[in-house]
């Protein structure tokens, strides 16, 4: 029997039994949109990710403070106050740290801030004029701080897109008035959206020179203090020896001898993408093992239908050993079945991870990533798992005597 006869014997007992063979691909369809969308959810997560971490800034070092101790309680790191004005006004000497490009300190707190009878609760953040190229933001409208602001401690603030529309609502709010704490300060500018994350809301902060928030806003002991240290390094490749000269500066500068000693912490960007990636690929690992379950219980039907067909059909077999069927004819057909079923439910998992993929982050707010690898690779699989499934029921069937199956009833 030739192949493309065997092929049309198959199909044409696929389609004879069609419900069977529905429920059937049933199985392999779940399975295989099951790997698709939690593929494609690990991705998007890692994309959405690695998005979050670059938009603080291009080539950025992050350094914190150290932990306080209170009555032998250790606070987490970021609770002391040991960074300073003067750390920052070091580090972005080129003498010290050739490789840094830029630096801008923060200090911030949660202050209210109105318009008239119109308030708003947001983060009051004291910087300098480098923040803006540091953190790589840009202006929607209006300019920076500069800093004749930050000498004079001038009374002027930028508003971040969400703050702006809360208290101006459409209106332009470039050279009005906005009352902080009770300040009033004179909006010269309004950042560009740079999206929100789990922890922080990018677009939803106003921005005043450091000098102002510390005498004028924030006031107490602390005046010089600040709570990061916002690093730009010249270049990506120069990354880490930034990274070394700012954390000898600050050694040097604290009084510290050995590095394990230090009263600050320096994050880079790689490390966070590095952590954030691995939780990602494991969580992807281990839904894509669950949906692989789906698909080994889709294979176990398969299976179990093939050896329902054979079961059905020995008089079948009998007949067509009986003039002349090879078993290898008989593995081969029954090999081809299983296989078009697998393609078959393959296709339309496919089809339906990809319309889950459209159709799902509208509901949950979460991005999918349809990866044509994973998709190809999927029902690739679909049509090994269908194979391999259907080779016992094929080798059962090809064994058949005749004669024993001729007087099967």
């Amino acid at each position: 029997m030739s192949w493309l006869e065997t092929l049309r014997t198959s199909l044409e007992a696929i389609r004879t039994h069609r419900l069977r063979s529905g429920l059937t691909m049933l199985g392999i369809l779940i399975g295989i949109a099951a790997v698709i969308l939690t593929v494609g959810l690990g991705e998007g997560a890692q994309s959405a990710v690695t998005s979050e971490i670059n938009s603080l800034g291009t080539n950025l070092l992050v350094v914190s403070p150290g932990s306080t101790t209170t009555s032998g309680v250790r606070g987490g790191l970021g609770t002391a106050s040991t960074l300073t004005v003067d750390d920052s006004d070091a580090l972005s000497g080129h003498g010290v740290a050739p490789d840094i490009a830029a630096v801008a300190p923060t200090t911030s707190r949660s202050t209210a801030l109105a318009v008239g009878s119109t308030n708003w609760t947001t983060s009051v953040v004291g910087t300098t004029p480098d923040w803006l190229s540091v953190r790589a933001r840009t202006l929607a409208e209006g300019q920076f701080i500069t800093n004749a602001d930050n000498t004079s401690e001038a009374a002027v603030t930028v508003l971040g897109p969400t703050t702006s529309e809360e208290l101006f609502g459409g209106a332009d709010p470039v050279g009005r008035q906005v009352t902080i704490g009770t300040t009033p300060f004179t909006v010269v500018g309004v950042l560009t959206s740079a999206g929100s994350s789990a922890a922080t809301n990018e677009d939803d902060q106003a921005i005043v020179p450091i000098s102002t928030a510390a005498d004028r806003l924030f006031g107490g002991a602390t005046r010089t203090g600040v709570q990061d240290i916002y690093v730009e390094a010249t270049s990506s490749d120069t990354l880490s020896a930034a990274y070394q000269e700012a954390d000898q500066e600050l050694l040097n500068l604290h009084h510290i001898t050995t590095p394990t000693g230090a009263d600050f912490t320096i994050t880079s960007q790689q490390s966070l993408l590095s952590t954030a990636t691995s939780v990602d690929k494991t969580l992807t690992v281990l839904l894509a093992g669950i949906a692989a379950i789906s698909l080994l219980v889709g294979g176990i039907g398969v299976m179990n239908i093939m050896l329902v067909s054979v079961t059905e059909r020995i008089r079948e077999i009998g007949l067509r050993k009986a003039i002349g069927a090879n078993p290898a004819a008989i593995r081969r057909q029954f090999l081809l079945e299983a296989g078009i079923l697998g393609l078959a439910g393959g296709i339309l998992g496919a089809a339906l991870g990809i319309a889950g993929a459209v159709i799902l982050p509208h509901l949950i707010s979460s991005t999918i990533t349809v990866s044509p690898t994973a998709t190809i690779g999927a029902i690739v699989i679909s049509i090994c798992i269908g194979l391999a499934f259907g080779v016992y029921p094929a080798s059962r069937a090809a064994r058949l005597a005749p004669i024993d199956a001729l007087r099967s009833e």
